[in-house]
């Protein structure tokens, strides 16, 4: 079935129908990757060289089913496809070029246990599938999880992901070009938090890609 509408799929549609993703609000940010709202988020505070979301999230819309079946309802699978999806899409845009390597936001140890899978890592590997990008699963990780960012203000998420990461292995990533991902972008703060630690390894840039990109 569709995660959007709940209609039967057919035999050549995966997750999403073909109406569905003919009507998914898309953003269209990876045509001017640098001066978007979404990359605008991150100026000033990472190195950032470009910035896309896939469509606008838009909580209890019908298009947010995507990430609620992804984070909520035990289906990885929807990540892979939508990731697979999002990199055919802006494929020609240039958007990869120049990128040596995938960060996907890592979760605490216990969120991950409890979810069964990281939905930013799910979505990495589609994304990795069409562009050939490895992804580097073990140069950052989260200490631990505060609390869910989902109800917090601007000001209150960047609080609540303050220290949360920490650099693992610096040596690998030193003067690359790493393409962070996450499910949904809504101030940044994640995000940033992540790519703060990435810089420490010194002359890194930092690209973003998410699946959603929330209006604030």
């Amino acid at each position: 079935m569709c995660v959007v509408c709940d209609h039967r799929l057919t035999v050549s549609e995966e997750i999403i129908c073909s109406k569905c993703n003919f009507h998914l609000p898309r953003t269209g940010f990876h045509k001017n990757p640098y001066e978007n709202v979404m990359a605008k988020l991150f100026w000033a505070q990472i190195p950032i060289e470009r910035a896309t979301g896939f469509f606008y999230y838009e909580p209890h819309a019908e298009t947010a089913n995507i990430i609620y079946e992804l984070k909520y309802k035990d289906h990885p699978e929807v990540g892979e496809v939508m990731g697979r999806m999002m990199a055919k899409e802006i494929l020609g845009s240039g958007f990869f070029d120049g990128i040596d390597g995938i960060v996907p936001v890592p979760l605490a140890k216990g969120r991950q246990h409890q979810r069964g899978y990281n939905q930013s890592m799910e979505i990495a590997k589609g994304v990795s599938e069409i562009t050939g990008l490895p992804i580097l699963s073990k140069v950052v990780k989260r200490i631990y999880f505060k609390s869910s960012q989902t109800n917090l203000g601007r000001w209150d998420r960047q609080e609540n992901v303050e220290k949360v990461f920490e650099l693992i292995d610096g040596t690998t990533i030193h003067g690359k070009h790493l393409l962070v991902i996450d499910d949904v972008v809504t101030t940044g703060a994640t995000i940033i938090a992540c790519s703060k630690e990435l810089v420490k390894a010194g002359d890194v840039k930092v690209s973003v890609l998410s699946l959603g990109f929330a209006k604030s």
